[in-house]
């Protein structure tokens, strides 16, 4: 299961923002892969009613940066190990042009994520809002649409507001219904630059190579208590076939006994 959560990117309806957004189709890099990478646990946490269990995973992030006198971008990837996921998925770009000083997100509007409801929305966005704040957090961020679709749903319409909202976006809406919605431009000083580290942390390579020992110590002890108790039905078991064949014995001689006295009681 995916969810998807609005991301800034040029508003459709103010002509203003439109004019001095960055035309995607002129920007460089477009076959940019990641190229460092780090390890993140997931915590587990409690069975979600829409997005289903939530058990303990690793993922991997990746990351790659790039910058000249007109642009910058960082471009941040969720790698699953054993699990595809489409191109759009997990994949949050932050362009900055340098010319219009502003700074808007890709590579669509919206971020789908895959697990879903973990954290790893709110961890891309803080690590965009960090990179960018280091030398451009006076810079303006584009606004955005919200997709329609989105709203359709009251849960799913109420966590995507406030992903936003708890990151240092204003969410507003043109109409009632909160069908409308979208989010108002602001300053790259303005996006928080936390997550949820009790959902999302990093694991370093010293950490993981402990985890690991850790893991294959207590898969030893648990062979060991395995093998323990497979001794012991085995013992059991040959306690149990002498017990029958003891039983056995007593039941026949029983019988024996038995007939051997009724024929010693009608032969007098």
């Amino acid at each position: 299961m995916t969810t998807t959560e609005a991301i800034p990117e040029p508003t459709a309806d103010t002509p203003a923002d439109t004019t001095e957004a960055v035309d995607a189709a002129s920007l460089p890099w477009a076959d940019v892969q990641a190229e460092h990478f780090k390890m993140l646990r997931l915590a587990p946490l409690a069975t979600d009613r829409a997005t289903g269990v939530r058990p303990l995973r690793f993922v991997q992030f990746g990351y790659a940066e790039r910058n000249d006198k007109h642009h910058s971008l960082l471009r941040m990837v969720i790698q699953l190990p054993g699990q595809r996921v489409r191109r759009e998925q997990n994949h949050l770009d932050i362009w900055v042009d340098h010319d219009k000083q502003r700074v808007h997100f890709g590579p669509g509007n919206s971020l789908e994520i895959e697990p879903a409801n973990r954290g790893i929305g709110r961890f891309l966005v803080a690590q965009a809002a960090a990179w960018a704040k280091k030398k451009w957090s006076h810079y303006r961020v584009d606004g955005v649409d919200l997709a329609n679709k989105d709203a359709l749903n009251e849960a799913t319409r109420l966590r995507r507001d406030h992903f936003l909202r708890i990151q240092g976006f204003d969410v507003a809406y043109a109409d009632v219904q909160h069908l409308k919605g979208n989010v108002q431009p602001g300053k790259v000083s303005d996006v928080l630059d936390s997550w949820n580290t009790e959902k999302v942390q990093f694991v370093e390579m010293l950490e993981a190579a402990q985890m690991l020992q850790q893991a294959e110590h207590n898969l030893a002890e648990q062979e060991v208590k395995l093998r323990k108790e497979e001794e012991k039905v085995t013992k059991f078991k040959r306690e149990d076939s002498g017990l029958r064949f003891t039983i056995t014995c007593l039941v026949a001689f029983t019988v024996f006994q038995a007939g051997l006295l009724i024929w010693i009681a009608t032969h007098r």
